[in-house]
């Protein structure tokens, strides 16, 4: 296994071993000793898994409070824009944006701290997106940060003629600056 550090604090990414012969491949995906010595977490407690076709965004979300979560995300069928914002207030990367793609090539999970936003966006159909969380789902103590906030400055990899696929839900979400008020220019 190899790990990776970002630029958000905390946040990794996991690399396994992939052992490959002529039936296939492979990997350990989890072990939750060798995982906690990566990134000191609470334990997991439930797995989530969504199916997408091409160009759905999902996020960019996180959620307050006593329910804050940690994720461990991957992909294990196509290929996903992953996107990590750190909201953090405090923290020496308050601000900063991670961008990696995952694929069911690698098979490379990313850890998300507590209090980072998260999203995605599926750049093939049928793309089928897994994590871990930490935390229970909250419906009071989710919020988020609209996926093309010119402030975090976002590169998404997806073409200006191409539709994307959004929920209502995710494309009324406030602006990084109404979230925190003008507080904090970004890095």
């Amino acid at each position: 296994m190899q790990v990776e550090q970002t630029n958000v604090e905390g946040c990794v990414v996991i690399k396994p071993t992939l052992y490959k012969d002529g039936r296939g491949i492979f990997f350990e995906c989890f072990r939750e000793t060798e995982y906690y010595k990566i990134f000191n977490s609470e334990h997991f407690m439930q797995d989530n898994i969504s199916i997408s076709q091409k160009n759905v965004i999902r996020g960019l979300h996180y959620q307050k409070g006593e329910y804050t979560q940690a994720k461990l995300v991957r992909v294990l069928n196509g290929y996903a824009q992953d996107i990590v914002v750190d909201c953090r207030e405090g923290s020496p990367t308050f601000g900063n944006v991670f961008s990696y793609v995952l694929d069911a090539k690698e098979y490379a999970q990313i850890f998300v701290p507590r209090g980072c936003a998260h999203g995605f966006l599926t750049l093939e159909d049928n793309t089928v997106f897994s994590y871990k969380v930490d935390n229970h789902y909250n419906k009071e103590s989710e919020t988020g940060i609209m996926y093309n906030d010119p402030d975090l400055k976002i590169n998404w990899f997806f073409g200006k003629d191409e539709e994307l696929n959004i929920s209502i839900k995710d494309a009324m979400l406030p602006r990084w600056k109404e979230c925190y008020k003008f507080k904090y220019e970004l890095v």
